[in-house]
């Protein structure tokens, strides 16, 4: 039976992303982007507005991420797409696969005309243009299928003189789903093979392109096979939950055990990691004398920050099958010993540490490792960029690799708020945790009308130090006049009640009682906690981080 098609091209374009998949679609609705958008939430999608263009990008990224379908954004023509360009960035550098759909002007004279597909380009998503009312459809399609197959975020421009074009008869262009399993070469595999075996302790570091191909069982049968130690890139982290070899997060955020085993191995392979500065801690967590070995679906990520003895052009799944059929059973790294001082020292919240609070401000350790007693184990963790960020990172333990999310491709502050509202949207089943700097949390202050809207239940911890923090612990130590960095202290407590929200100050372990409270309620609106946090030191990650500079 033929689907009645709707009369004009805005229409057709909205119903066609739905019927490919746009299920929740983020935005901000002007006239350019009307009629569009209403024709996805006629054809059953839902809509969730926010504040800001740029929120709404990273909340479309953040859901993609988290629920593992298409994500969908929606904004007006001109300054509605470059406020989004930054969560644009985010969700390209990423990998994320995206639909921006972006009304366009079609008059150089408008005052909303911009180079919509140069924009696109420069920050590294794929430009697309519905071009008639003959090709809306197969257009739509083809911007779903390079998202889908390619992983990639798609800029689908829908010009205004188009949109109002009729629709003369219906057309059968199917859908395009999945994407394409890359399939190393012989003599790759071989090769990994006879690295794998000559190695006496190797380590297995897997990024978010592992996460995507879904090799957590082969690298593991893998890693237990040629006795390799497992560990992350932090996008990855909780990939491998449970074995006893896990290192947990490899680079700034390592514990001191983690950074020692890593820098002790003979061969480092990456599986659909990037082994960049942030990963490798500049290059000094790879040994002297150790081979590294990188796996990648993408050719040009090969080698891309470091050097390697052996590119391997394959999913990290099926690599990681092949090998393990051919790779001699034997030790390596794994003896009793070493799962020995995993299980004592490689957890951030077991470490000792001297707590740094006052009756005035609470340690970033202390207050993230009360957190991780407090909040249920069902949770998503979406984090902001800033000198707090490792503590929520390392200090809340996930249940599952799914439960981070984590938009820190492109380093920007102020995305975690809308990171966790997208996240919430995704997993209603999860309590999701915003842990945001107070620098990125008065960026985005705007969407937590939109999350009290949604009526979302999160809660939004803020460590606020009262400051670029990453800027004080750079630059302070070495005289410079911190000024432009450093605010009066805001009561952010205050500006979340007058958005709708519970709020609460913590200065010590107990003002979390408030958070036992909301827990305990109906939480039907998000809870933030303005957490006075304190600020003599830079965070360990950020020590780390600076020595490279």
């Amino acid at each position: 039976m033929s689907i009645e098609r709707p009369a004009v091209v805005a229409a057709e374009v909205g119903q066609t992303l739905r019927e490919a998949g746009a299920e929740v679609v983020f935005g901000v609705v002007g006239s350019g982007n009307f009629h569009a958008t209403n024709a996805l939430v006629a054809a059953g999608a839902r809509f969730v507005a926010a504040r800001h263009e740029g929120g709404a990008a990273t909340m479309a990224d953040a859901y993609a991420r988290a629920s593992g379908k298409l994500g969908v954004l929606s904004v007006h023509q001109g300054p509605g797409l470059t406020n989004a360009m930054t969560g644009i960035a985010e969700a390209a550098k990423s990998r994320t696969p995206l639909i921006v759909l972006a009304a366009e002007a079609s008059s150089r004279l408008s005052n909303f005309w911009v180079d919509q597909n140069a924009l696109a380009r420069a920050v590294g998503a794929v430009p697309r243009r519905v071009n008639s009312a003959k090709t809306a459809r197969a257009d739509t399609l083809a911007a779903v299928a390079t998202a889908r197959a390619e992983r990639r975020t798609v800029l689908l421009n829908l010009p205004l003189d188009v949109q109002q074009e009729t629709i003369q008869a219906a057309h059968g262009f199917g859908l395009i789903t999945g994407h394409s399993v890359v399939h190393p070469r012989e003599a790759d595999v071989a090769a990994l093979t006879a690295y794998l075996e000559a190695a006496e302790r190797p380590v297995f570091i897997a990024g978010r392109g592992a996460v995507l191909a879904d090799a957590d069982g082969p690298l593991r049968e893998l890693a237990a096979r040629s006795g390799a130690l497992l560990a992350t890139s932090a996008a990855a982290r909780g990939l491998f939950l449970g074995d006893r070899y896990d290192l947990d997060v490899s680079g700034g955020f390592a514990t001191p055990l983690a950074a020692e085993l890593i820098r002790a191995a003979d061969l480092v392979v990456g599986w659909g990691c990037a082994l960049n500065m942030w990963t490798l801690r500049h290059g000094a967590l790879i040994g002297p004398d150790a081979e590294v070995v990188q796996v990648d679906t993408e050719a040009e990520a090969l080698g891309r920050h470091r050097r390697v003895g052996l590119g391997v052009l394959g999913d990290a799944g099926v690599t990681a099958r092949l090998v393990a059929d051919r790779v001699p059973a034997k030790t390596g790294y794994r003896t009793a010993a070493v799962a020995e001082r995993i299980a004592d020292e490689g957890s951030w919240p077991r470490l000792p540490f001297e707590d740094l609070s006052t009756a005035e401000r609470i340690d970033p350790r202390a207050l993230s490792r009360e957190l991780n007693t407090l909040l249920p184990m069902e949770r998503t963790v979406a984090v902001d960029s800033g000198n707090f960020m490792g503590y929520p990172v390392m200090f809340l333990d996930l249940p599952d690799v799914e439960a981070l999310v984590f938009t820190q491709a492109y380093q920007s502050i102020g995305l975690g708020l809308a990171t966790a509202i997208g996240a919430a949207v995704a997993r209603p089943d999860r309590l999701t945790v915003a842990a945001l700097g107070d620098g990125g949390a008065l960026m985005s202050a705007a969407e937590l009308e939109t999350a009290v809207r949604e009526r979302l239940g999160l809660v939004i911890v803020v460590y606020n130090d009262a400051g670029y923090g990453a800027e004080v612990h750079h630059f302070g130590p070495h005289g410079h006049d911190l000024g432009t960095v450093t605010f009066p202290d805001t009561d952010l407590a205050a500006i979340a009640r007058g958005y709708g929200c519970q709020a609460a100050t913590v200065r010590t372990p107990e003002d979390l009682d408030a958070l036992v409270d909301w827990l305990a309620g109906p939480r039907d609106r998000p809870l933030l906690l303005d957490a006075k946090v304190a600020a003599e030191q830079a965070s360990w990650w950020l020590e780390e981080a600076f020595r490279g500079h």
